[in-house]
């Protein structure tokens, strides 16, 4: 059986590359208009598009050492740090939002007065930039978690940018001060549902949960259907990665003359149809009177504890 991990992961380094040198470029840009127009909204926001580079710079840093080899020690080398890294990407989200609550909150009772025209050119630029760099990341986010966790918050952080434009508007043709933290909190609770859905996706991955994309009950159904399997048990499904998944299992067979070909049959099929690469699979005779090792092991484990 070929192992070819090439899978449907592209590379993004281009991507994160293009990214944060835009994001770079953009949180120069607010700091300066920022201090010039003496606006706290802009030079919050650069304060925001930073933490947005160093989730950038997570993300890939996480990407690559994913790439890396395996070693003595880590034997599936270092798969699990784009799920770490797409897990402290939710969590800095949640921080960021929490920031822009509190700045929305505290507007309401002493608006600041801003320089409409200035804001919305400095927005419009921002959500072009944002725009784009989550563009960059659209198609990956379905299948990677740790490109979603980037993709959110550039999304996120175009929309509100977009919210600061209308503000904006507002504030320069009706005067309306309350306008600005009213979008902000809107914005907030929006970017809020997505960042939940990535925390606990993350969550999962990073402890070993079947995840989403795995029918488990059509999985076992499958299994259990073979002609020759009369049972399984120790059936493990987990992912390596963002974007691999692993699974061990035991089956039981009346025939093992069939062994080889059982296995083949069940990895091809595992790959095909589950997208399940990494698939061990430990076959016993149901003619064999001595029970499986593993479970005579846990019974042996069972009665010590009882």
């Amino acid at each position: 059986m070929s192992h070819n991990h090439s899978h449907h992961v592209t590379n993004y380094n281009r991507a994160f590359a293009i990214g944060i040198a835009l994001n770079i470029i953009f949180v120069v840009i607010e700091s300066v208009y920022g201090i010039l127009s003496d606006s706290l909204a802009l030079i919050a926001d650069a304060g925001h598009n930073l933490s947005d580079v160093f989730s950038l710079i997570l993300a890939w840093g996480a990407s690559y050492l994913a790439s890396l080899a395996a070693t003595e020690k880590r034997t599936y080398g270092l798969r699990k740090a784009p799920v770490l890294a797409s897990l402290g990407s939710a969590i800095l989200l949640l921080i960021a939002l929490g920031g822009i609550a509190w700045e929305a909150i505290n507007r309401f009772a002493n608006p600041a007065p801003v320089e409409g025209m200035t804001m919305i050119v400095v927005a419009a630029i921002g959500v072009v930039i944002n725009g784009l760099t989550a563009w960059l990341f659209f198609s990956g986010q379905k299948d990677d978690l740790n490109i979603k966790g980037a993709f959110l918050h550039m999304a996120a952080d175009a929309v509100v940018s977009l919210g600061v434009v209308v503000a904006g508007v507002f504030v320069l043709f009706k005067g309306w001060l309350w306008i600005d933290p009213v979008i902000s909190l809107i914005i907030v609770l929006v970017v809020l549902l997505g960042t939940l859905s990535l925390l606990k996706d993350s969550m999962n991955y990073a402890l070993d949960a079947v995840p989403d994309s795995i029918d488990i009950v059509g999985l076992k159904q499958y299994i259990t259907d073979l002609e020759s399997v009369e049972r399984i048990h120790d059936l493990h499904v987990w992912p390596l990665s963002t974007t691999e998944v692993a699974l061990t299992v035991h089956l039981v067979v009346n025939d093992t003359k069939l062994n080889n070909h059982l296995l083949r049959h069940l990895q091809q099929h595992f790959h095909d149809h589950f997208d399940i690469a990494h698939a061990t699979i430990q076959i016993e005779s149901a003619t064999d009177e001595q029970s499986c090792m593993l479970d005579s092991l846990h019974q042996t484990e069972h009665d010590h504890h009882h």
